[in-house]
């Protein structure tokens, strides 16, 4: 891996390194693992193999820049700063599952998880291993902070916050994730993420909130 990974935090991108990643990405959904070269992107991007190397360093620097972009769209809830209302957390927990099923169904994370699945099949785990530590790895963290908090201001039932989280996200995407990656077409109507992901949280409330007695 990279020397630059520990700083590829994507607060850190610049409005144009943000641009070069989502032209890489863009190169990815439409020609697969083969078109992501440095030549392909600086020539999308406009910009210089040069540039490249010197914003995210090797291929693996730029794989992980990669990866950290596309889990940057996940707007996970952070742990909210004092009290809250039990309505805010279920607020934040609708934006958080509707905005999950947005990224997770694109045809960016599509691609980048067939990437994974294909390199890990002939013993290469490194994407995958990033998609796992920035992706749901950032998104968990980041998640679990906020259940924790709401189970100590009294909104949900003591437990471990992390397996309240995986049951969380389990809620949320169900078998869309698989379903999508097989090819399944979905119908209109099943792509109401707003909806879906209202459910979900609803579902995860009869489990988890507290009495209110």
């Amino acid at each position: 891996m990279s020397d630059q990974d520990t700083n590829l935090t994507p607060e850190a991108f610049t409005d144009r390194q943000k641009a070069v990643l989502d032209c890489a990405l863009q190169l990815l959904v439409e020609g697969g693992e083969k078109a992501l070269t440095t030549a392909a992107i600086a020539r999308a991007a406009g910009c210089s193999k040069e540039s490249l190397y010197k914003w995210f360093g090797d291929r693996d620097g730029l794989l992980t820049a990669i990866v950290a972009r596309q889990a940057s769209k996940v707007r996970a809830p952070e742990a909210l700063n004092g009290p809250f209302s039990r309505e805010t957390l279920i607020r934040e927990l609708y934006q958080f599952a509707e905005n999950l099923l947005q990224v997770i169904s694109s045809d960016v994370s599509l691609a980048l998880n067939r990437l994974a699945i294909g390199q890990a099949s002939r013993g290469d785990a490194t994407l995958g291993q990033l998609l796992l530590k920035r992706g749901r790895g950032r998104i968990g963290a980041q998640t679990t902070l906020l259940l924790k908090e709401a189970m100590a201001q009294g909104y949900l039932k003591q437990s471990d916050a992390g397996s309240a989280y995986d049951v969380l996200y389990g809620l949320v995407l169900k078998d869309l994730h698989v379903r999508l990656l097989l090819g399944d077409q979905l119908k209109k109507a099943e792509q109401d993420y707003a909806a879906a992901g209202k459910q979900a949280v609803d579902d995860f409330m009869k489990l988890y909130a507290a009495s209110t007695e």
